[in-house]
């Protein structure tokens, strides 16, 4: 399907719901700050995490010597798994220290599997990740380490020697001195170097919280486990729920309504067979409650039947989002790129994704226009909400935006929510074509 451009919703002029909006700030957002502001968790982790750096360090690196030596003999693989345990706990270590000092939240990777017998657990332990991986921050942390130590306590005292110089000299060789331009110059410089320690001080934080979020944090291949188990539960909770909903409407509901139908018609068939010439008037009354039952019954089936598989998706995504965005009580113009039509479980998350975010537009923005865009290319196919309104939207700030997330991620996808304060709001959900 080519691109198409259609406006749909009410006249502009139209007023915006009224909305309740969420928080100014997602969480996760890089906070703002003076460029002098150093938070002292910083500048604690800067000057006291050397000792501790050089410890992993040193430990990490007898570790692998160690180990290298003793690879030839009995004692070379359970050194080995007893020191890699222990890499595990340098590593919860340095995950609270981070939070702690850093304000970084490095998720704890998952436990180690305990099989029966020493030898299986032996080889659970060899081939851990997450060991290895914390062995390799050990050793980086140490440079690290270093320059911080160097930006939070060597910097400072070298500049403040260097805006003293002029005093210091005086005061070792007594005499007199003239100022000279090696004074004025020292001066010149210590004061330039020392506006650089807030600077140097928040790169070194910033260096360490990434290399913690990379090598402490579970591995690749474990986030994506867990991140589908997560999503897998999302989703059977969200089955099992709408099953034990399904079931009672239709217990409660559209049966009694089939059982006041069928007692409809036996009263008619009562009337049929009481007397020769049967009483039109009664007839006439039973046969038109008996539609107006019919008529309910089949008004509750399609409601019931609405969430399973909507109509709309019959013609695909390009018949279904137009119609969608029509209802909109926010105006949306919309563009459609659909050269790929996705598989039908994809379809159904887009679709629904598309009618959950303009709901949030409605009801949580104030915008005053919105806009909707789809598109496929490379077996990927994106979907694009923007508006105009407050911004402030974020994951987990109460709109729904967070189990939205979940529910693409079990599909295999991904949602991203960019909405400063003030707006705009750009919420793009991104998912293959084929799973």
């Amino acid at each position: 399907m080519g691109l198409r451009t259609v406006a749909c919703g009410p006249p502009e002029d139209s007023a915006p719901p009224p909305a309740v909006h969420g928080p100014a700030q997602a969480p996760g957002t890089a906070e703002r700050r003076p460029y002098c502001a150093v938070r002292r968790g910083e500048w604690l982790f800067a000057a006291f995490g050397l000792p501790l750096a050089l410890l992993g360090a040193g430990y990490a690196l007898a570790v692998l010597y160690a180990g290298a030596l003793l690879s030839l003999t009995v004692l070379g693989l359970p050194f080995v798994v007893v020191a890699l345990l222990g890499a595990r706990g340098f590593g919860t270590l340095h995950r609270h220290l981070v939070d702690r000092l850093l304000d970084e939240r490095v998720e704890a990777p998952a436990g180690l599997h305990r099989p029966a017998g020493l030898v299986a657990r032996g080889r659970i332990v060899l081939t851990d990740p997450v060991a290895w991986r914390t062995l390799l921050y050990l050793v980086l942390r140490l440079p690290l380490g270093v320059l911080g130590f160097a930006a939070a306590v060597a910097l400072p005292l070298g500049c403040g020697w260097l805006i003293g110089f002029p005093l210091w000299v005086r005061l070792l060789q007594p005499g007199p001195r003239s100022f000279s331009w090696l004074d004025a110059g020292s001066t010149v410089l210590g004061l330039a170097l020392l506006s650089a320690v807030p600077g140097a001080i928040r790169a070194s934080s910033k260096m360490n919280r990434w290399l913690a979020r990379l090598l402490l944090g579970p591995a690749a291949a474990q986030r994506r486990v867990r991140e589908l188990e997560t999503a897998r539960a999302t989703l059977l909770a969200e089955n099992t729920d709408q099953l034990r909903r399904l079931e009672r409407d239709l217990h409660d509901g559209t049966q009694a309504q089939l059982i006041a139908l069928a007692i409809t018609l036996s009263l008619a068939d009562d009337a049929l067979a009481a007397c020769p010439g049967p009483d039109l008037g009664r007839l006439r009354t039973l046969v038109d409650r008996a539609r107006g039952q019919t008529d309910a019954t089949i008004a509750e089936l399609r409601r019931l039947t609405r969430g399973i598989h909507p109509a709309a998706l019959d013609g695909g995504l390009g018949e279904a989002l137009p119609g969608l965005t029509a209802t909109s009580p926010v105006p949306v113009t919309i563009h459609l790129d659909l050269r790929e039509r996705p598989q039908d479980v994809v379809e159904r998350a887009v679709y629904f994704c598309a009618a959950e975010l303009l709901t949030n537009v409605a009801k949580h923005s104030g915008a005053r226009s919105a806009e909707l865009v789809a598109s496929t290319d490379g077996g990927r196919i994106r979907l694009v909400v923007r508006d105009d309104g407050r911004g402030g939207a974020a994951l987990g700030a109460g709109t729904g935006l967070a189990g939205l997330a979940e529910r693409l991620a079990a599909v295999d996808g991904v949602l991203r929510v960019d909405s400063p304060p003030g707006g705009p709001t750009v919420v793009t959900a991104e998912l293959p074509t084929r799973l």
